[in-house]
């Protein structure tokens, strides 16, 4: 039987390893995006679709905006915010 991992689990496993935790550490501000875009779709019940339609754009760009592989620039966050039912809070620390 398999055993599956939480992605906490995984990470502190993971970054054991210098270069994956150097690497991960680069991408710290785009992991951070995803998962905020995540948690917020999370919270407003809605489907990458249904944020989609709200957006004026497709499931498939939704996906990418979650997948934490690029940065999205803020009219877009701006776009999926309103379509959660959420704002953007920016603060520099």
């Amino acid at each position: 039987m398999n055993k599956f991992l939480n992605f906490d689990d995984l990470k502190k496993e993971w970054m054991q390893d210098p270069n994956f935790e150097r690497e991960y550490n680069s991408l710290e501000l785009e992991f951070e995006i995803a998962l905020e875009l995540l948690n917020a779709r999370k919270k407003s019940g809605l489907t990458q679709k249904e944020i989609a339609e709200r957006m004026g754009t497709t499931q498939s760009v939704v996906a990418r905006l979650e997948s934490g592989k690029a940065i999205p620039n803020i009219k877009t966050l701006e776009k999926y915010a309103q379509a959660t039912g959420g704002h953007i809070h920016f603060s520099i620390t």
